[in-house]
């Protein structure tokens, strides 16, 4: 059995883009959210703790995860 490296990749970028969009929305709510955009915001440019950083994070961890998936 072999693996589909296109499906790995894409199943891997949707998970990871995902879970980033989730997390954020997890801070968000609970109150943990700071303006400062952190390491992580140094990495995926744009990203920051908010309804429109999560969106920008979105996107780039699916692209992330789609190069790492493959």
């Amino acid at each position: 059995m072999t693996l589909n490296v296109r499906a790995f990749a894409l199943t891997f970028g949707m998970v990871w883009g995902g879970g980033f969009f989730l997390i954020t929305w997890w801070i968000i709510v609970f109150g943990a959210a700071n303006t400062e955009p952190g390491i992580v915001g140094r990495i995926y440019l744009g990203y920051t703790i908010s309804p429109t950083g999560s969106l920008i994070g979105l996107a780039w961890a699916f692209f992330d995860g789609l190069i790492v998936g493959a």
